[in-house]
């Protein structure tokens, strides 16, 4: 293997052990548990889970956006320098120029007493050499490359005076502002018609591919996983308990919280059938059970799963899972 192929297959980003814990007055609460993954040079990775598994935090522990009583710790590497323990003003560097984040609501990321130019300009100006009339050429640039119609006229008009999908459209320009080469999407399809978040979709895979973006999309959506996302990691309880490639994962689950997921969704082209549900609910996050966090939900948990927390470990080329009956689950098929 040369030495440009040896650069070519390292990851763009390397998570290991990401660990963020709150301190509040009953007790420490771990949001995030001991996360690793990594993302590869133009891959788009899905974080997937229920609401409360832990999937933001894990993004705004990655560029340091976690602050008291807050404490994260873990290593994330970004071009060989831990982003965790980087300086501060190298870190503004990297935040918002190399790494970049869509927030998942538009409507309270964007200020709404500062017209669109300001925002995308102050973006320009930190992270860019630009005088401000090529800033304000630059703005409508991105205004029209996320399909602003009228983007110069549209340049100063304030946050309230676009619609949902507008509005995002505009946090992905200021995110894109400075061509990162990772952009970190915090569901920026919630709350949104399905017309404009195929768009959104389309738009962020278009630009990852003009831009040679990595990508790491948070999503609850499964439809969403399946149409945007190279790899997906499916969290549960702040730990990741399976991932793969999309297509491996649909294929053939290996986790009980995964095939549960898969259940829950309907399918096109087959004969209608019941939806299938994860019974009970997702564990408080101040009170995990000992063992498998899942097991008190699970249909295949036996007295080792309540009492023996499982491992994160790979069964198969690029495929790993946290269950001591994963090989049960893939057996047992589709969920009835």
């Amino acid at each position: 293997m040369s030495a440009a192929e040896a650069v070519s297959i390292e990851p763009a980003l390397s998570v290991d052990r990401l660990t963020t814990v709150f301190r509040t007055a009953s007790g420490p609460v771990t949001a995030v548990d001991g996360v690793s993954f990594d993302v590869m040079p133009g891959e788009v990775l899905g974080l997937v889970g229920e609401s409360g598994s832990g999937k933001s935090v894990t993004l705004r522990s990655l560029m340091r956006l976690v602050h008291a009583p807050g404490e994260v710790t873990g290593r994330v590497l970004w071009r060989g320098q831990d982003l965790l323990s980087m300086p501060a003003r190298a870190l503004r560097r990297v935040r918002g120029g190399e790494i970049a984040m869509i927030f998942q609501e538009p409507t309270t990321a964007l200020n709404p007493v500062l017209p669109v130019r300001m925002q995308i300009e102050e973006n320009l100006a930190a992270h860019t050499a630009l005088d401000k009339r090529q800033r304000r050429k630059r703005a409508i640039e991105l205004l029209d490359l996320v399909g602003i119609p009228a983007a110069e006229r549209r340049l100063d008009d304030y946050p309230h005076q676009f619609s949902g999908g507008m509005k995002q459209r505009v946090m992905i320009a200021i995110a894109l502002a400075s061509d990162p080469k990772l952009l970190l999407a915090d569901e920026p399809t919630t709350a949104l018609d399905v017309t404009i978040q195929d768009q959104i979709l389309k738009l962020i895979l278009d630009l990852r591919d003009e831009f040679a973006m990595s990508v790491v999309f948070v999503t609850h959506d499964l439809g969403v996983v399946a149409g945007t996302c190279d790899r997906m990691a499916v969290m549960y309880a702040g730990r990741i308990v399976e991932s793969g490639s999309v297509a491996d994962v649909f294929a053939e689950p290996h986790h009980p919280y995964t095939r549960g997921l898969l259940g829950s969704v309907p399918r096109g082209g087959a004969e209608r059938t019941m939806l299938t549900s994860i019974e009970g609910t997702p564990p408080s996050l101040a009170a995990i059970p000992p063992g498998c966090a899942f097991a008190p939900r699970c249909g295949f948990a036996t007295a080792r799963c309540r009492e023996e927390r499982p491992v994160l470990d790979p069964f198969a080329p690029g495929r790993m899972v946290s269950c001591f009956h994963h090989q049960r689950v893939a057996s047992a098929g589709a969920p009835a």
